[in-house]
């Protein structure tokens, strides 16, 4: 990937759009790797997922984008919504996942996922959009609009 793209060319070029099923060959997985622990899956594994995660719809969205010269994916992040008996039976958008490949970065592909998610999220009704983060992608989170609140907290079983 060239570094002396100009920001027209490269918002033309590198379109957000949902994840397909052909993504597996384009470096869908080895992206995820870069973000955390992510096995090797068969082309049964990612299918199965797949299809699972696509009788969703758009209550849980993976987006991704691709350099299409190289066709390779650069850029991920999802969202699902959750839908809650709190505020008048209200919906809450879930941010996950976000990773843009070490060779794409700098040319503000994340916050289009991130923008790309969030919108989803809004216009899904959901009356906001939260995500969990590491200290050091606190900064970036806050550019995109976001602001810290409370604490994270996890419990792993494996």
């Amino acid at each position: 990937m060239q570094n002396n793209i100009n920001s027209s060319s490269h918002d033309q070029k590198f379109q957000v759009r949902k994840l397909e099923f052909s993504d597996k060959s384009k470096g869908f997985i080895e992206l995820l790797q870069q973000l955390s622990v992510c096995d090797s899956v068969s082309d049964k594994e990612f299918e199965e997922r797949f299809q699972e995660l696509s009788s969703l719809g758009d209550d849980h969205v993976i987006c991704v984008i691709e350099d299409e010269q190289l066709e390779k994916i650069i850029a991920t992040g999802s969202v699902f919504i959750e839908k809650k008996f709190l505020r008048n039976c209200g919906k809450v958008g879930h941010i996950e996942d976000v990773v843009v490949d070490s060779s794409a970065r700098g040319f503000q592909l994340g916050k289009k996922i991130v923008e790309f998610l969030a919108e989803h999220s809004r216009s899904s009704g959901c009356y906001k959009v939260i995500l969990d983060c590491g200290a050091e992608n606190k900064g970036f989170y806050e550019k995109c609009g976001f602001k810290q609140k409370e604490i994270q907290m996890v419990r792993y079983f494996i």
